[in-house]
């Protein structure tokens, strides 16, 4: 065992002890970090907008800042943007995470001299905490690739900016830099095609042992790996035992990947955003992610099934309960604040508090009132596609409101199948009955005859991809939604599949 494994079994337990700490009291731990924030940024002029110095209770809070998306907070980041200081926290930030928005164009995110290590801090500490619960610390004498965006940055009034991924490979610590991959000139290049061509390049001729990244963005260099070789990517790497992952869920990609590997490897998923690194998985035979509660973000859930109405409940993490479905709302020192990020997440445990993703409050279908939601698609297709031993490459889903004269709607499954000769009919029984177990007005709309029982939809091998080169959002940060309220996504797919068929 190399020095540097030894340092890490022991780095590993001290960090340990400290979450163990904070994690034995989260409403102390919340408590710490709310009274914090507001001290910090007491000075901006965000806290003189809405009185910080009379908040004294969470309940104050919630009487004086009410919860804002992007749109709703842009009036004080497009000030920080020009370049004032002290507007949602002291000073000036470090960077702005530029994010794609969908209503708003270009999102830039901030990202302070506060908020930067926690980012740093989290993707290490996932890491030890793998070491530390496994006692596995040899893979960080091999080779190990993150699959991110450019590094590259650009200046906005004094201010660089970039992707939060390029952002982070700017913090990858010393005694990392000569294990990793790719290096800065391929990590530079901007088509995401051409890099993953230069980055198989780099990596063939190395012992890989952690590959890290969007699954998505993997699963197309692993592919390129397989289609190169003629082997599998277990065999190309034999020392490759960890994937490291995050940005949506990998159930779907999981029978691909173990097709792609051929073999098991272990996987860490993590949550990370520009707004935050919000949780890791912290356990091998545990379901959720740790979730990340002293720092530097205090949390606020509100009942995604209320989150529309008038003065819905805005809960702290003493108040929350497994299982429901919840839209996450930040406080941040990066100055962000009562912040809706737009994802949906639900515990699975609260001793210690982890968490799953369910999805996008936005993203949804409820064209006829069903209210299906990401984790339920994502699970249906886990669940049915098992039972009936189906490689999914990629799938969303769509309602279709207009059907042939006389039917009835029906929800629209577009799959990619990793193979061929797929009984259509038997997947399209069984997914539909895993969504009525998961979904009671899914089940009613059916039972009652206002829905027609879901159909599937082919899709050609890349069809996605190619809806992802179409938008200008391949590679990158970029993911495909797993279901939409309308066709805009079904639309484009039916031209790729139209011309697949021609």
């Amino acid at each position: 065992m190399s020095l540097k494994s030894i340092a890490a079994k022991i780095f590993a337990a001290i960090i340990d002890k400290k979450t163990k700490k904070w994690a034995s009291d989260p409403v102390g731990s919340q408590d710490k970090v709310f009274k914090q924030l507001l001290k910090t940024a007491g000075n901006t002029a965000f806290a003189k907008a809405h009185s910080f110095s009379s908040i004294k209770t969470h309940q104050d809070f919630i009487d004086q800042v009410p919860v804002r998306d992007y749109e709703d907070l842009r009036p004080f980041v497009d000030r920080v943007v020009a370049g004032e200081e002290d507007i949602l926290w002291p000073g000036k930030p470090l960077y702005f995470a530029k994010t794609s928005g969908t209503t708003s164009g270009a999102k830039y995110i901030p990202i302070t001299k506060e908020s930067m290590p926690e980012h740093v801090k989290a993707a290490r500490n996932a890491i030890l905490s793998y070491i530390h619960e496994t006692g596995n610390s040899k893979f960080v004498d091999g080779k190990m690739i993150f699959l991110q965006g450019s590094p590259e940055m650009e200046t906005k009034n004094g201010i660089q900016l970039g992707r939060l991924s390029g952002i982070v490979a700017h913090y990858v610590p010393n005694y990392l830099q000569k294990n990793r991959l790719p290096s800065m000139k391929t990590n530079c290049i901007d088509d995401w095609e051409t890099k993953v061509e230069a980055v198989i390049d780099e990596t063939l001729p190395e012992q890989m042992s952690v590959i890290s990244g969007i699954p998505s963005w993997v699963q197309m260099y692993f592919e390129r790996i397989v289609q190169r070789t003629g082997k599998k990517v277990g065999d190309v790497f034999p020392d490759f035992n960890l994937f490291i992952y995050g940005g949506v869920n990998f159930e779907p990609y999981r029978a691909k990947f173990d097709q792609l590997i051929g073999r098991k490897v272990d996987s860490i998923e993590l949550f990370p955003a520009s707004e935050g690194f919000f949780a890791y998985q912290d356990k091998q035979n545990e379901k959720g992610m740790l979730l990340l509660l002293d720092a530097g973000i205090f949390y606020e859930f509100i009942p995604a099934d209320q989150f529309y109405d008038k003065n819905p409940p805005r809960l702290t993490i003493g108040e929350v309960e497994i299982g429901v479905n919840y839209v996450l709302i930040l406080s941040t020192t990066a100055g962000l604040w009562a912040y809706n990020i737009g994802d949906t997440i639900a515990f699975t445990s609260t001793a210690p508090y982890r968490v799953v993703v369910t999805g996008r409050i936005k993203h949804y279908i409820s064209a006829s009132g069903e209210h299906v939601i990401g984790k339920e698609v994502e699970e249906a297709m886990k669940t049915a596609s098992g039972e009936l031993s189906i490689v999914i490459n990629e799938f969303t889903v769509a309602p279709q409101l207009s059907p042939q004269e006389g039917a009835l709607p029906y929800h629209e499954w577009f799959v990619e199948f990793g193979e061929t000769n797929i009984d259509l009919k038997k997947l399209e029984a069984s997914l539909d009955l895993q969504m009525r177990k998961q979904n009671s007005y899914y089940d009613d709309l059916i039972t009652g005859k206002i829905l027609q029982p879901l159909k599937i939809t082919s899709v050609p091998e890349n069809g996605f991809k190619e809806y992802m080169k179409t938008i200008g959002k391949l590679g990158g940060q970029n993911k495909l939604p797993r279901l939409s309220n309308d066709r805009k996504i079904a639309e484009v797919l039916e031209e790729i599949i139209s011309r697949d068929n021609e």
